[in-house]
């Protein structure tokens, strides 16, 4: 009768035995899966950090100058932190932010830098005669007949200084942004940018 015992214990044994084997191996499955997706996942999101354009709401403001260092109808070239460059116009002196209009210098036909000409009150493109008015709006060139804007950024007024919004730096911790010399570029023939880009003085640049 001993023999019987211990032979049915040892039978109901053996399938606890196996159930704990058989849990054992699905739990360390599933905690080696999650480990895994959890590093594609944040591999995932550091890329695409990269990969990926800014959305709108990431902004940061910036310094640019103080109000009464830009006269109305004058314009200055801001370049920000990124590299993005800002042609910044001051429009009338009510001391606050509608005073002035920021818009991209970069031209969404091509990509050239378009220039404001204040006696002609506009935006100039010399890469294919592509003229903006003061809003951004294209009115004539490609851009106007494929109905385009210059991009436009948010400008705030506090104490007296302008600050621009713009995108964060991909790389590298933020710097403050700069204010450029707005020397006109020209060029012999049709198209400058393709031809070699002039200075005034017709020095190559």
């Amino acid at each position: 009768m001993m023999m019987a015992d211990d032979q049915i214990r040892g039978d109901a044994a053996a399938p606890e035995g196996a159930d704990r084997r058989g849990f054992l191996k699905t739990a360390s499955r599933a905690a080696m899966a999650a480990g895994l997706v959890g590093g594609y996942g944040s591999f995932a999101a550091v890329a695409g950090r990269f990969l990926y354009p800014a959305k709108s709401d990431e902004v940061m403001w910036q310094f640019v100058t103080e109000v009464d260092g830009i006269r109305v109808g004058e314009a200055i070239r801001y370049r920000g932190p990124s590299g993005e460059t800002i042609n910044i116009t001051r429009r009338s002196r009510e001391g606050d932010a509608d005073d002035f209009i920021a818009l991209s210098s970069t031209c969404p036909h091509l990509g050239c830098q378009v220039r404001w000409e204040e006696q002609n009150d506009r935006f100039f493109c010399p890469c294919h005669n592509g003229v903006f008015d003061p809003t951004g709006r294209a009115i004539a060139g490609p851009p106007g007949e494929a109905g385009q804007f210059l991009g436009r950024y948010d400008l705030k007024v506090e104490g007296g200084i302008l600050h621009i919004a713009v995108p964060p730096p991909r790389f590298g911790a933020a710097q403050g942004g700069v204010i450029e010399d707005d020397e006109p570029i020209c060029g012999p023939g049709h198209d400058p940018c393709l031809a070699g880009r002039f200075r005034g003085d017709n020095s190559e640049v």
